[in-house]
């Protein structure tokens, strides 16, 4: 396990996950962390069905000596950066090399991947606003659970609770217990996630029926792209779920039938995320129509002013041409009529009044 200090990863997009990655050829098992990474925060929780016991930790040591006093550990490890503790974590429970490879270069889709003494899972966490996803790496071993986050803040507070209360199944059952209820946390997590996005889209839809405006535009795109990123990283936990239910040598029968019920919540979250993804499509094609209408809209009104300016225009121009009347009593008598002004404004009024009632009984003003 080949350890690289210095190496920074790059500033990566939130909604697109894309993670970090090692130069071409580079030797399986190197690690890249970097030189200015904080300790990262360690936390023990080991139980029995009689007792529980939960805890900072300070000294890896004590790893080692809880694993051998208590059936069952959880140990959850926030950040992945330094390498010193990886390392030593990676020792003391003797992960494989390529799979904290995987918990380093975070980035990775959700998978299952089974080694000779433990079991490698990678899932995606919604976590922050606006809604994103980080990498958690999972492994399950005779008599332990160890959780891998890339920061500290998670969706696991329920489950600990259920261990601290003495919850019956949870504390007589073996680690894959734990690990559905992990995996059944994180994805159960989505649908708050999806209940904001769908309020959202309700606010959008309200807009672009009452008062579309170019705004609009940046926040369809940006919603549009949110669910893109979750429908990316949600996707695979289908995959990595159905490859837990045929695991019969780290997955008991009886904890199948739960997760059983989490692939179903998956496929619940994928149909949502879909269908949300083509509201907010059709959203864009309802705002262009909406702008499109409002300008027919404006168009109508300018053509209907237009129409009735134009024979208001021509008997303004037939009096301004100014035929000199002394010359011909032909040349614009009107210029000597007593009520001449009057009526050539009695007669654009009547002609104006002619258009609207035309316009009116056509239906154009409805």
């Amino acid at each position: 396990m080949k350890l690289i200090p210095g190496s920074k990863r790059k500033k990566r997009r939130a909604h697109l996950d894309t993670g970090a990655y090692l130069a071409p050829g580079t030797a399986p098992g190197t690690l890249t962390f970097d030189p200015d990474a904080a300790r990262p925060s360690i936390r023990l929780i080991a139980y029995s069905p009689d007792d529980f016991v939960e805890r900072e930790i300070e000294d890896l040591e004590e790893i080692r000596v809880e694993r051998g006093e208590w059936p069952v550990i959880w140990v959850n490890v926030d950040g992945v950066g330094h390498g010193e503790v990886l390392s030593q974590i990676a020792e003391i429970f003797q992960l494989h090399m390529l799979a904290v490879e995987d918990v380093v270069n975070v980035g990775q889709r959700a998978k299952v991947e089974p080694y000779d003494e433990d079991l490698f899972i990678v899932a995606r966490m919604p976590m922050g606003e606006p809604p994103a996803t980080e990498q958690l790496s999972i492994f399950v071993g005779p008599g332990y659970v160890l959780t891998l986050q890339e920061k500290p803040g998670d969706v696991f507070d329920a489950v600990r609770e259920r261990i601290r209360t003495g919850r019956l199944r949870i504390r007589s059952s073996d680690p894959d217990y734990l690990t559905y209820a992990l995996l059944d946390a994180v994805i159960d997590s989505y649908f708050p996630v999806l209940d904001a996005l769908a309020e959202q889209l309700e606010d959008l839809e309200e807009r672009v029926l009452d008062s579309p405006d170019k705004s609009l535009v940046s926040d369809i795109h940006r919603i549009r792209r949110t669910l893109v990123g979750l429908r990316r990283a949600v996707g695979p936990h289908r995959e990595a779920l159905n490859t837990l239910l045929r695991d019969t040598r780290y997955i008991r029968a009886e904890t199948a039938v739960f997760l059983r019920d989490s692939y179903d919540h998956t496929i619940r979250i994928l149909d949502l995320l879909d269908s949300q993804r083509e509201i907010a499509s059709d959203l864009m094609s309802t705002y262009l129509s909406a702008l499109s209408n409002k300008m027919n809209e404006v168009m109508k009104v300018l053509t209907i002013v237009a129409t009735i300016f134009i024979p208001l225009g021509f008997v303004a121009g037939l009096y301004g041409m100014n035929f000199n009347p002394e010359v011909s009593p032909w040349n614009m008598p009107e210029l000597n009529w007593f009520f001449g002004y009057p009526f050539a404004l009695g007669l654009m009024a009547a002609v104006a009044a002619a258009f609207l009632g035309l316009v009116w009984r056509k239906g154009w003003f409805r």
